[in-house]
């Protein structure tokens, strides 16, 4: 059963980049299935830390990225979800190449969510394990 409530298409997620930090750092959402989420990043002088490796904030904010916008499409129009909470373990250097993000979650509740994102190299070699907390806000009503 998918845990999706709302269409997911690609080409609509990538353009949710456009003029963002994620399409600077070239990170494209590549596939999904019904209860996960992936995208690709390039390990790059863009993504690289000044030793020429995958910076460890560049592995975050790919984390954050496929947390935060799967976490979007669990909850319904009257609700957003936004990043509480992420930690990171970085377990294998990387100097070129493409990183693989892939978001699970571990926890869809009312009020939070909890997804856990692995990020693994073209060997699918763990890189990166990271796991990111959400809070589930309701939109305000405006008056008008």
């Amino acid at each position: 059963m998918s845990i999706w409530k709302k269409n997911l298409s690609l080409e609509a997620l990538n353009r949710t980049s456009k003029n963002t930090l994620i399409e600077h750092l070239q990170i494209e959402y590549t596939a999904f299935t019904d209860d996960s989420l992936s995208a690709t990043m390039p390990v790059t002088h863009i993504t690289h830390q000044p030793l020429g490796m995958l910076h460890g904030g560049a592995s975050v904010v790919l984390a954050e990225t496929l947390g935060s916008l799967a976490a979007n499409y669990c909850v319904d129009d009257a609700h957003y979800c936004v990043g509480l909470d992420i930690n990171a373990n970085h377990v294998r250097a990387m100097r070129s190449g493409h990183v693989i993000g892939t978001a699970k979650p571990l926890h869809l509740g009312v009020s939070t969510q909890v997804w856990q994102i692995d990020i693994t190299d073209e060997k699918q070699r763990l890189v990166c394990t990271s796991r990111l907390t959400i809070a589930v806000k309701k939109h305000k009503k405006v008056n008008r």
